[in-house]
């Protein structure tokens, strides 16, 4: 006899049955929905921001449980760690030179543990790592970061080196997760602490985003005056936006997957940039 599925079961199976638009209004609603409910109990907002690095560290501590537990690095881009790794140091950069607060202390605390996660895939357990399936071009990312830190930055008083770093570290973290999921896409197969860890991402960019749209709401726009002039205020926003959409459809199934009690999950993503429409489909195991 097949057993009966629960209520949140049997919405999920009929939101999946729905066409892409339907489903894009519904995570629409949500997000909103959550924004609402996050802008009523968290009234410092910058809360928000320290519980997307707490997440980001969360997803990390996953990743070296992985590698300490079961010995292999499978499944996890050294190019996305490298990338992390990257946008942290200039991001820890910025703040000892433009504004030493307690999100320095807990980027540094997130540096030294994606290092350490570069440091045993590279050397201790290099015999797992799959570099054939790790093989996004790490400059699509990276140059075309640079080349925008150039064009749009802050025009605040802090020097324009200063200026293009922290405008480099924004538009780096946005898509730095990209490797990861070319991995997820070339393997078909993501095992269980990979999933966990690329959850823990997703959630931390929302964080990071709701903090971002709230602070402009609460402050009835002047945060967006206060970050300067011109593009770059977008840009921030938008950055935040992207990071967020990159990862929502994965966090979406990885929930399903778990609601259902279903091992293989199939999902697709597509991700609309200046430069290239990425589309895969993947296998979450669970």
């Amino acid at each position: 006899m097949k057993a009966e599925k629960s209520p949140i079961q049997t919405v999920m199976s009929w939101i999946r049955r729905q066409p892409p638009k339907v489903k894009a209004f519904f995570a629409v609603v949500t997000a909103m929905t959550v924004l609402v409910f996050l802008k009523v109990i968290v009234h410092e907002h910058d809360n928000l921001f320290i519980a997307s690095e707490a997440v980001h560290a969360l997803g990390i501590s996953l990743l070296i449980y992985k590698l300490t537990k079961e010995k292999t690095c499978a499944g996890i881009s050294l190019k996305t760690q490298e990338l992390t790794a990257l946008f942290l140091a200039v991001r820890l950069y910025c703040s000892f030179v433009m504004e030493f607060d307690l999100h320095t202390l807990l980027d540094s605390a997130t540096l030294v543990t994606t290092l350490w996660v570069i440091y045993m895939i590279r050397l201790k357990l290099r015999p797992t790592y799959m570099e054939d399936k790790d093989n996004f071009p790490i400059y699509y990312v990276v140059v075309p970061c640079a080349v925008v830190s150039l064009l749009i930055h802050p025009s605040t008083r802090h020097h324009i080196i200063n200026r293009l770093f922290w405008a480099f570290c924004v538009y780096l973290e946005a898509v730095s997760v990209l490797p990861q999921l070319r991995v997820m896409q070339n393997t078909q197969i993501v095992e269980p602490f990979t999933a966990h860890y690329v959850f823990a991402l997703g959630i931390a960019r929302f964080l990071s985003c709701a903090h971002w749209i709230l602070q402009v709401l609460d402050s009835g726009g002047r945060l967006l005056t206060a970050l300067g002039y011109g593009l770059w205020p977008i840009m921030v926003l938008l950055s935040e936006i992207v990071q967020t959409f990159i990862l929502a459809d994965f966090c979406y199934y990885y929930v399903q997957s778990l609601m259902g009690g279903q091992l293989v999950v199939r999902r697709s993503l597509s991700l609309y940039g200046s430069s290239f429409l990425l589309r895969f489909h993947d296998y979450i195991q669970l």
